[in-house]
């Protein structure tokens, strides 16, 4: 009888292989590892989005200062150049009063609206 040789077998090529699926898996824990850094890292898109919604709110902060600022600067120059201002400012928060005037406090008052109920 002849015998037919069996094919040969090609170790190396199996251990390609196993080489080529190591560095896919590899590859793709990797690509997951940055994707994750990407979304949630230091740097990633939900700081920058959270880093904008700061920056908003420190922007709104930012201009009620400066017109709270503009609004204190008019009143400043109001009472620094105005008199009718200063006697305003004196009478409602000092009470004061001019010779000859009688003031008249009254207490426990209902506003104008609710005498009409």
């Amino acid at each position: 009888m002849i015998k037919t040789p069996a094919p040969p077998t090609n170790p190396s090529r199996s251990a390609r292989q196993h080489r080529r699926h190591i560095i896919h898996v590899a590859l793709v824990l990797l690509g997951c590892v940055i994707f994750v850094d990407a979304l949630v890292g230091d740097q990633g898109v939900l700081a920058t989005m959270q880093a904008r919604e700061d920056y908003e709110q420190v922007q709104n902060l930012l201009e009620a200062a400066r017109a709270e600022n503009h609004r204190l600067r008019e009143r400043a120059a109001r009472l620094r150049n105005d008199p009718a201002a200063i006697e305003e400012l004196a009478r409602r928060e000092l009470g004061l009063v001019r010779p000859g005037e009688t003031l008249f406090i009254l207490r426990n008052v209902r506003p104008a609206d609710e005498s009409l109920r």
